[in-house]
């Protein structure tokens, strides 16, 4: 064949007998369909996030910075003179990882369990944590240029951890640092 779609035709023919390429292709190929072409204006980097809404609000977190999304556990076990955020530690494959109810840590009320209820586990090699939210939406992708380095007035104050934010169409996603979050002072002093 030697028009256009048969050629993407035989392109796919020959992956069937490799799924996992054939569904890459196929996403490659939707991505693409959907997006429509680009002008050269917006060819760039992309930034990935987790998104996840605490209190009421939206935010994101950086894909490299987030070792992995959990349920809540079922069990937790407390830790004595910990910080009423520190709701304590739990087994996960074997290694410990503290629970910290993040807006309880940012002091805008606690996070109740739920059916909903997440828990983001910090990629950070030296602190281990894992962050109570109301729930994971799931990955985001944006364009740099979307970015802007002012970040939107939250409700709920964590603006000093906040990096920026992505922006599109009416739309607001503010990113929350977690490397500066689980730096700062205020989250390492986890002793009453």
């Amino acid at each position: 064949m030697t028009d256009v779609a048969g050629g993407a035709t035989d392109d796919l023919r020959s992956l069937r007998d490799r799924p996992f390429e054939l569904l890459k292709e196929l996403e490659k190929r939707s991505r693409a369909n959907i997006a429509g072409p680009a002008p050269e204006a917006s060819v760039g980097r992309e930034w990935v996030g987790v998104a996840f809404r605490m209190g009421g609000e939206t935010f994101l977190v950086a894909r490299e910075e987030t070792r992995e999304v959990l349920g809540y556990p079922a069990a937790v076990t407390r830790i004595p003179g910990a910080r009423a955020w520190v709701k304590g530690l739990a087994n996960v494959r074997g290694q410990l990882l503290p629970m910290i109810d993040l807006r309880q840590f940012l002091g805008s009320g606690m996070t109740a369990a739920g059916r909903n209820t997440r828990v983001i586990a910090v990629n950070h090699r030296d602190i281990p944590a894992g962050l109570m939210v109301d729930e994971v939406l799931g990955f985001r992708r944006f364009a740099e240029r979307e970015f802007s380095p002012d970040p939107p007035p939250t409700v709920i104050r964590c603006d000093s951890y906040l990096a920026g934010a992505f922006r599109r169409g009416g739309e607001v996603w503010p990113v929350l640092s977690l490397k500066g979050l689980v730096e700062s002072q205020s989250f390492l002093q986890a002793a009453s």
